[in-house]
């Protein structure tokens, strides 16, 4: 089922590509593997996969002890501060760092390190109250307070759309952030790092790289649905 799955997938990124205009090498998939077990994950990178993505902390501690070293682990949930130091040096990109005092952990314990962790700051674009994240006009103030920190390098924008039944539903949110997103580029607030917009998930993601989504994140598109009871 996961090379049926991602044989898909990868054809609707080419197709959206195709349709923006844009080279399939600009959007990297992120595999959401998030409450999926550690033979499933097997399974996929048997297939080529090399990115995945997790939403807590235990999951990514476990799994990364069980795989292969040369996976690159993604952070997309929610981090609390007090976990930051069991992933720091596991993950290649955070996702979610929505505060200051978030990225000032980072900063200490990549010090920790001697290593610069690449963080994404997330935006809540809908302004979901269920949902956490920087509102639209907090997010280059924020920039501005992080780029002081050596160790932590901000290299873009994370959003989490609605769900929606119609992704053209989510589109104007896309549009909205990616032209923050260049904003952000053409103030040049962060040195030129800034790069990625991840943005788009299994329902939407083709409407995500039409409006310039630089990273997707898939998880039920190539998994299949998740067990939300283990």
């Amino acid at each position: 089922m996961i090379r049926e799955n991602l044989e898909e997938v990868e054809a609707r990124i080419q197709a959206a590509c195709d349709r923006a205009g844009r080279k399939r090498e600009e959007v990297t998939l992120i595999s959401v593997s998030k409450t999926k077990p550690v033979e499933t994950l097997k399974e996929a990178y048997d297939l080529g996969v090399r990115v995945f993505g997790e939403n807590k902390v235990q999951e990514i501690r476990e799994k990364y002890e069980a795989l292969p070293k040369d996976i690159e682990w993604h952070m997309i949930g929610h981090l609390q501060t007090n976990k930051v130091k069991y992933i720091i040096d596991k993950v290649r990109l955070i996702h979610s760092v929505d505060s200051l005092k978030l990225a000032e952990t980072i900063e200490k314990e990549a010090a920790k390190h001697g290593i610069v962790m690449d963080i994404l700051l997330e935006v809540n674009v809908a302004e979901e109250e269920s949902k956490f994240g920087l509102k639209m006009d907090e997010v280059i103030p924020l920039m501005e307070k992080i780029s002081g920190l050596s160790h932590v390098r901000i290299k873009g924008l994370m959003t989490i759309a609605p769900f929606v039944e119609n992704p053209e539903d989510n589109r104007a949110i896309f549009a909205d952030l990616h032209k923050l997103y260049v904003d952000i580029k053409e103030k040049n607030i962060d040195n030129g790092t800034v790069s990625i917009l991840s943005m788009g998930m299994t329902n939407d993601y083709e409407t995500a790289i039409e409006e310039g989504a630089t990273m997707v994140r898939i998880g039920t598109g190539i998994f299949g649905a998740r067990d939300y009871s283990i």
